[in-house]
């Protein structure tokens, strides 16, 4: 029994099989020069939420959408590094670009760039050679590289220079040239524990709010929790708790702006009570609240409400 010979897919029969993506979906590519940081900015999206692959060629982009849509799934942000790696198939990235656009994906295109003497340096501290070297100069390499991409980085929505940005600094460029602001960059989570049960090892932060009069001692009030209306009434019209909101909101805001200019997105801050039930979650919760009008992601727990022991 002869077997048919397999022939590669086409790029027209590739854009055939695809259906519509679910609308909403948004692909990022990014590209650029070999040795300008597309690997350090793909690590940035990918804290940023995005789903990232590797050195992909361009043709299978279509039924990765393709896929990752019609498996409702729940990532709706695709950031492909595709360079000259991928070699031919890098021929095929017009068409593809072309396609998810008729097809309604949003489309947008990362070019990072540097240098020639900044991309020789970095080279030459890798002992790597350029991928379109081919066993020549360097030079020769970068010249062929920029003359391939000359169109796609005219094409470019965002185009970084990273010749004398750190990686930290092109994390923080992209963090504002992605999200508007460095400050609205930083992921904030809150939350609540009590010092009998131990110092969280986890946090940027810790606030020690045992200062404020207790609830447990209020009958009336022991068997809730500071996510109660009355407990949190109890403990934030105490004498000092103001005053201490308001203070502990301009430190961290201050402290927020300048982690994220040297590319620190996470901050975890603690807010401790002797039990962890009641001043704690409700001078949590009030923080929050604060720092979110200042346009900061932020989310609230509390690590000691589901205990058995208290």
């Amino acid at each position: 029994m002869q077997m048919a010979a397999l022939r590669p897919t086409t790029v027209t029969e590739t854009f055939a099989n695809a259906s519509a993506p679910a609308e909403g979906f948004e692909v990022m590519l990014i590209t650029g020069m070999s040795g300008a940081g597309r690997s350090h900015a793909a690590h940035a999206l990918e804290d940023m939420g995005w789903y990232v692959v590797d050195n992909m060629p361009p043709k299978l982009l279509v039924p990765l959408v393709d896929m990752m849509t019609a498996s409702q799934s729940t990532v709706h942000r695709l950031a492909a590094v595709i360079d000259v790696r991928s070699r031919a198939y890098f021929a095929d990235l017009s068409a593809v670009l072309s396609h998810l656009e008729d097809l309604g994906v949003r489309t947008r295109i990362l070019f990072l760039d540097a240098s020639d003497d900044v991309l020789i340096k970095r080279f030459e501290s890798v002992r790597r050679p350029h991928p379109l070297q081919h066993g020549g100069r360097l030079i020769d390499g970068i010249a062929a590289e920029r003359e391939l991409l000359g169109n796609l980085k005219e094409r470019a929505d965002i185009v970084i220079d990273t010749s004398k940005l750190s990686i930290h600094q092109l994390s923080t460029k992209l963090y504002t040239a992605m999200m508007g602001s460095t400050q609205g960059s930083v992921s904030v989570h809150i939350f609540s524990f009590g010092f009998k049960y131990g110092l969280p090892i986890d946090a940027d932060f810790v606030a020690d709010v045992r200062f404020l009069p207790n609830p447990f001692w209020v009958p009336e009030l022991r068997e809730m929790t500071g996510r109660d209306r009355p407990v949190a009434d109890y403990v934030l019209a105490s004498d000092g708790a103001g005053e201490f909101l308001d203070a502990y909101e301009k430190a961290i805001e201050l402290a927020v702006r300048g982690y994220a200019k040297e590319d620190k997105h996470y901050v975890t801050i603690a807010v401790g009570c002797t039990g962890g039930q009641h001043r704690s979650v409700a001078m949590s919760e009030a923080l929050a609240e604060r720092l979110r009008r200042h346009g900061l992601s932020v989310t609230v727990s509390a690590r000691e409400l589901d205990r058995q022991d208290k």
